[in-house]
C-alpha cells in the first residue's frame, strides 16, 4: 500500500510573517532603497579618503577649481572709486587700504573695509559696494568742522557732535571757525554754536567761549569783556544782554564782566580804573554834602 506524505501547512511561520510585514512598511522601504546605497558610497569614500595623500590631492583640486571660478573676469575688481571724500581723506584711505587691485570680489571683506574707513576721524559714515564693471565704490559722508577746541595738548577741529576731526598747530589755520576752551567743551558744541549765533546781534567781535566747570559758558569778547551765562537757557540770558546794550550802551562802558547767572538780578563788574573813579566821585560827593551841612549849621 502506497504511503501518503503528510501535507505541509502553506501558512508562513510567525517570524517570516513579521519580516514580510516589516519589509512592506514605508520606513523599511526607504531605508533599503536609500540607506543601503548611502552606506555603500560612504564606505567607499571613507576607504578612498583614508589615505592622506589622496585627501591632499583632492583638496588641492577643489581649491584650484574654486580659484578658477573666483578669478573669472566678471568677479574681478579693478578700480576703487571714492565718492564724497576730500583730497586729504582720499589720501588716508589709499594709505590704509589693505588690498591690491585687481582682486577677486570674493577676497574683499566689504564690512571690514567700511569699518576701516569709518575709523578715520574725518569720516562720519561710509557705504561700500561693488558696482558693475569691477568698481569698488566707497561713498563717504565726511564730518563737517564747526569749531576749534583749544586744550593743553593743542587745538582740535570739532564737528557738531564734538568728535575730533583733526588737529592744527595754530589758530590762524582755521580763522573761519570759532574757538572753544575749557574741559567738557567738546560735549556741548551744539549749545556753543547757538550762543555764538545769538552773539552776532551784539555787534561786537567775539573771541570765543569758555566752558566753566563743565556745566556753563562764559562769552569772551575781543576787548576782554566777559558775559557770564547761566547753566540753563544761556541764549535767553544773552538776549537780555543784547537788549541792555542797545538801551544803555552797556558794553561800551568800562566793564570787566556782566554776570547773568542770576536772571532776576544781572550784575556788572567794573574795571579797576572805573572802580577807583567811582569811589573818587562818591567820596567827593560825600565830602561836598558834609561841607554844605556844616555851613548850614
Amino acid at each position: 500500500m502506497r504511503q501518503v506524505s503528510p501535507r505541509t501547512d502553506p501558512a508562513p511561520s510567525r517570524l517570516r510573517y513579521r519580516l514580510e510585514r516589516m519589509r512592506l512598511t514605508p520606513v523599511y522601504r526607504r531605508l533599503f532603497r536609500l540607506g543601503v546605497p548611502v552606506l555603500v558610497i560612504a564606505g567607499l569614500a571613507g576607504g578612498y579618503l583614508a589615505d592622506a595623500g589622496r585627501r591632499e590631492a583632492l583638496g588641492e583640486k577643489f581649491t584650484g577649481i574654486r580659484r578658477q571660478i573666483e578669478t573669472r573676469p566678471e568677479f574681478m575688481v579693478h578700480l576703487m572709486a571714492l565718492e564724497g571724500a576730500s583730497a586729504h581723506v582720499q589720501e588716508d584711505i589709499h594709505e590704509i587700504f589693505p588690498y591690491e587691485l585687481p582682486a577677486s570680489s570674493f577676497d574683499l571683506d566689504l564690512p571690514a573695509i567700511r569699518a576701516m574707513v569709518e575709523d578715520l576721524p574725518a569720516v562720519a559714515r561710509a557705504n561700500v559696494r561693488i558696482r558693475q564693471g569691477g568698481v569698488l565704490a566707497v561713498e563717504i559722508t565726511e564730518r563737517v568742522p564747526v569749531a576749534l577746541w583749544r586744550t593743553r595738548e593743542g587745538i582740535d577741529v570739532l564737528d557738531i557732535t564734538g568728535a575730533a576731526i583733526a588737529s592744527i598747530a595754530e589758530r590762524a589755520e582755521r580763522p573761519d571757525l570759532p574757538v572753544l576752551t575749557g574741559a567738557g567743551a567738546d560735549r556741548a558744541v551744539a549749545q556753543a554754536l547757538d550762543i555764538l549765533a545769538a552773539a552776532r546781534a551784539l555787534g561786537a567781535p567775539v573771541r570765543g567761549l569758555v566752558r566753566m566747570g563743565e556745566r556753563r559758558w562764559d562769552l569772551v569778547l575781543a576787548d576782554g569783556k566777559r558775559v557770564l551765562l547761566p547753566e540753563t537757557e544761556p541764549v535767553r540770558a544773552l538776549e537780555r544782554v543784547i537788549v541792555l546794550d542797545r538801551s544803555s550802551d552797556m558794553l561800551g562802558r568800562d566793564l570787566v564782566a556782566i554776570d547773568m547767572r542770576l536772571g532776576a538780578r544781572p550784575t556788572v563788574r567794573l574795571s579797576e580804573a572805573a572802580t577807583e573813579e567811582w569811589w573818587r566821585i562818591t567820596s567827593a560827593s560825600g565830602a561836598a554834602g558834609n561841607s554844605s551841612g556844616a555851613m548850614g549849621r
